[in-house]
Formats: structure tokens, C-alpha cells, sequence
């Protein structure tokens, strides 16, 4: 049986080429340091900055099928590469985000059920360019996740 706890730590747990700290829920900073950056940060809560409008599913039992209960839910898993206003400017870090958000499907590709957490793999949305979190602006991409899980 699948635990949306477990997922979150499996997606937390991500490695991910080029991506120099992976925040779990738990230990997800109000502002990351610099030094951390490029940094995915797991925020499986509602945000008001919302990029994608889908909902869960909520509650599914599919007829006539020996499958159990299955559950939705949204994820966003968010791309930190640096500060908008860093030194040399936005388009400065296109190559790089490019190259991570690659990376990052890469590895989400290698372990798409997150270690048995999921019934099936995630469908995975990506918003590129600039990612607003902790009262900052930075340039990176916010993953939004849909996950199907087994009561």
C-alpha cells in the first residue's frame, strides 16, 4: 500500500544531476542560501501562487475492477537556480535551467512510481522562467505533480 508520506520522502530523496540540495517538506527553508542553490524544494501544501489550476480527483473507485481506492493529489516540486536579480541577470541561467529541468525528468524517468509510492507513474507539469518562494524571486521551474495513490 502506497502513503502520500512516503511518496513526498521518495520525491525528496530524488537525485537529480547538477542539483546541489534536495529539500524535503520537513527541513524546506525560508529562503534557501545561496550556496544551496540550484535547490529542489518539495511544498505539497496549497499555494496562493498557484501556476497550474488542476485539483485531484479526490476519492476513486473504478467500477467493476478488482483495484482498490485510489486518491489524488497535487505536488509542486520547485526548481531554485538563483535569485531573478543575481549578478549576471536572468537569461544568464537559461542554459542552465534548460539543462536541470532535462535532468530532472531524466531522473523522475529512472523512478517514476517514487520507490512504490505511486500506482502509477505521476503526470508531471512544468512552468519554466521565473518561480516566486519565500518572498523571492528566482530563475527555475515549478514541477506540479499529480499522483494516484492506494488507500
Amino acid at each position: 500500500m502506497s502513503h502520500f508520506s512516503d511518496a513526498l520522502a521518495a520525491l525528496a530523496a530524488l537525485t537529480v544531476d547538477g542539483v546541489l540540495d534536495n529539500f524535503a517538506i520537513e527541513r524546506a527553508p525560508g529562503q534557501p542560501d545561496r550556496a544551496q542553490l540550484p535547490a529542489l524544494i518539495v511544498t505539497p501544501a496549497e499555494r496562493e501562487d498557484r501556476h497550474f489550476p488542476a485539483r485531484g480527483e479526490g476519492l476513486h473507485t473504478p467500477a467493476f475492477s478488482q483495484a482498490g481506492a485510489t486518491y489524488t493529489a497535487s505536488i509542486t516540486h520547485l526548481l531554485l537556480i538563483a535569485p531573478q536579480g543575481s549578478s549576471l541577470g536572468a537569461r544568464s541561467h537559461w542554459p542552465a535551467l534548460a539543462a536541470l529541468i532535462d535532468a530532472y525528468f531524466e531522473a523522475l524517468n529512472g523512478d517514476p512510481l517514487l520507490d512504490g509510492a505511486l500506482v502509477q507513474p505521476p503526470q508531471v507539469v512544468v512552468d519554466s522562467g521565473v518561480v516566486t518562494y519565500g518572498g523571492i524571486r528566482y530563475v527555475g521551474a515549478a514541477f506540479r505533480h499529480l499522483w494516484t495513490l492506494a488507500i
